[in-house]
């Protein structure tokens, strides 16, 4: 049983070793630890950091491609390199590496595919009130948009099975700490929470530039995946609020005609056709929803190749490696 910890990194050369210094190298329950980070092309000494830690893996991007693509490009080599559980983690070190154990347990005793780890947020104290607010909001959107309990969706500290990692994709270039849990929880995966500890404040947040745009692209993402998993309830809330609107507007046309006709000779045509519009725009959205649904039905098609050609590159990758 092989763990890899994997960090994504972008300029670090400040707080890697740091986080390096308290990552382990043994873990109950498994036999071999592993470090992997991903540099996201760094203009400083981040990976000369690395390796003076001995860092085992080293994936590097030419220029900055965002925190999702290093987070895939990780799980990618985590798994060529035999990663049975594969541990995320911040190389900001705000999680507490001696919580991994406790964040692996559940994929050990097979309670769960997917672990998050549950920072405890009010009492964070470089956390403003607003952006103690907006976590829980955010959590609470993403645990009604992928039926799951996770306490803490922006967390990146996770642990996730090497069946998981194998089936995750992520569209989004912005974060995957949201999309991964959307995505696990409409594939039937199980989820896991558990609490952790944080350390100190080392240097501010580089994915939370400013609460605006953080609340506008977590949003933004959410309904994204929301669309992709579940088009067909989409489309059919969206046009159940034309057609609702249009059918209240036609009773009150039959209302006023029946009440009002025979004394004021008044038809009040404008609102019967406003109510037609209404309807024929919240049809047009079902109809949306269902050349979606059958769309989503080829992606899963899809979603299941492309797991049968990643099993097939990940086995073949490592049967070259037991060679050489």
């Amino acid at each position: 049983m092989k763990l890899i910890i994997q960090i994504p990194c972008y300029n670090e050369e400040n707080t890697l070793g740091v986080t390096l210094s308290e990552l382990p190298r043994a873990v109950a329950g498994v036999d071999q630890v592993e470090w992997l980070i991903i540099n996201d092309g760094s203009l400083d000494r981040t990976v000369d950091v690395a390796r003076e830690w001995g860092v085992d893996h080293v994936v590097s991007f030419d220029h900055n491609q965002g925190l999702a693509r290093g987070f895939m490009a990780g799980l990618d080599a985590c798994l060529k390199a035999g990663a049975d559980i594969i541990v995320n983690t911040d190389a900001d070190n705000q999680y507490c590496a001696a919580d991994i154990p406790k964040l692996i347990e559940p994929i050990l005793q097979g309670q769960a595919e997917i672990v998050v780890g549950e920072r405890p947020i009010m009492e964070i104290k470089h956390f403003s009130p607003i952006k103690k607010l907006l976590q829980r909001m955010g959590s609470w959107a993403v645990r009604v948009a992928s039926k799951t309990s996770v306490a803490d969706a922006p967390s990146g500290f996770r642990a996730i099975s090497r069946n998981a990692a194998m089936q995750l994709n992520v569209f989004n270039e912005y974060t995957y700490t949201l999309e991964t849990i959307i995505q696990a929880g409409q594939k039937g995966m199980a989820v896991a929470s558990v609490p952790i500890r944080t350390n100190g404040y080392l240097r501010p947040s580089r994915l939370v530039k400013s609460i605006a745009s953080y609340v506008q692209r977590s949003l933004f993402t959410i309904l994204r995946i929301f669309i992709t998993y579940r088009p067909l309830s989409f489309f059919t809330i969206l046009g159940g609020i034309p057609i609702g609107l249009g059918l209240l507007l036609v009773v009150r046309w039959l209302w006023l005609f029946m009440v009002t006709f025979e004394n004021t000779g008044r038809t009040h045509i404008p609102s019967l056709i406003f109510a037609a519009v209404l309807i024929l725009v919240g049809v047009q959205c079902w109809i949306f929803g269902l050349i979606a649904d059958l769309m989503s039905t080829n992606r899963k098609l899809l979603e299941d190749i492309q797991l049968r050609l990643r099993r097939s590159e990940i086995e073949d990758h490592m049967k070259k490696k037991a060679r050489q």
